[in-house]
């Protein structure tokens, strides 16, 4: 007679709530560690981002006149006893440091030049031929192509000689760099004497510098530019669109270009090989 396996019955665990218990007490506390690591503030990095925060939009620090020390170091780095202590912090983006005196009567300037053009060109503004916007490279001062070009030409119309005069004499009340830029719409264009419109906006942006500097704009502060129909400024699905895209835009610039001769020549290494 086959005899009969014995089965244990195995008792249960009544501790086995300890491991669970521990685990949970564990990431309890691992979670308020990272809790007050989270709370701690540098303080000195927390002053430096305020001051050059306050100082990026015109405010000034009041206190005990840390704020300048703040500025200060954020412009020039830390001082020789902050980095005795350790003392360190990122250095805000360009946006955020200090602007200077200088560059906010620049700005202020500007914004007076651009109301200048505006009421004097008003009537030409309220009739939309001429449009005046500032931006961040500067003031624009769009002119329709109708006003200064017969269809698919090139040469300025001497009705827009007056125009052009005004603009100009508005142009040397100041000396900042000047951009001229032209604008076509969308509709292909392909002639004897302009194979797209790239060429087509090149020579008439050309054509008003030219002009500009027979009315007395310096030739050293212009440039001259063609943008074809990759910048339009309203949807070329219309033709009023398409007649406000046909424009010349004169750029006076914020900034004055780098000159031509700057810069470093890079030469090649004598180990670098050149294509023949």
């Amino acid at each position: 007679m086959a005899r009969r396996k014995k089965f244990e019955i195995e008792r249960e665990n009544h501790d086995r709530w300890l491991i669970s218990y521990a685990d949970f007490i564990t990431l309890l506390f691992a979670f308020f560690v990272v809790m007050y690591a989270m709370s701690s503030v540098n303080q000195g990095k927390y002053k430096v981002l305020t001051t050059s925060l306050g100082t990026a939009f015109g405010k000034e620090q009041e206190g005990d006149g840390t704020g300048s020390q703040q500025a200060a170091e954020v412009k020039n780095g830390p001082t020789t006893e902050a980095k005795k202590k350790g003392y360190s912090f990122i250095k805000p983006f360009a946006e955020l440091r200090p602007r200077t005196p200088k560059w906010q009567r620049e700005r202020e300037a500007m914004i007076a030049q651009a109301m200048q053009f505006a009421n004097t060109l008003s009537p030409l503004v309220n009739a939309g031929k001429v449009q005046v916007v500032q931006n961040n490279r500067g003031i624009r001062i769009d002119i329709a192509s109708q006003l200064l070009f017969e269809q698919g030409s090139a040469e300025v119309q001497t009705s827009a000689f007056e125009t052009l005069q005004e603009i100009a004499d508005l142009l040397n009340t100041h000396q900042h760099y000047l951009q001229v830029e032209g604008h076509t719409d969308n509709v292909p264009i392909h002639s004897t004497q302009f194979y797209s419109n790239w060429e087509l906006s090149a020579l008439r942006a050309s054509s008003v510098l030219r002009m500009l500097a027979q009315f007395g704009v310096s030739e050293t502060r212009m440039g001259a530019v063609g943008y074809g129909d990759v910048q339009p400024i309203v949807s070329n699905d219309t033709a009023e669109g398409q007649s406000r895209n046909r424009r010349v835009s004169i750029m006076v610039l914020y900034d004055a270009p780098q000159a031509a001769n700057e810069g470093a020549a890079i030469r090649p290494s004598q180990n670098t090989a050149l294509p023949q």
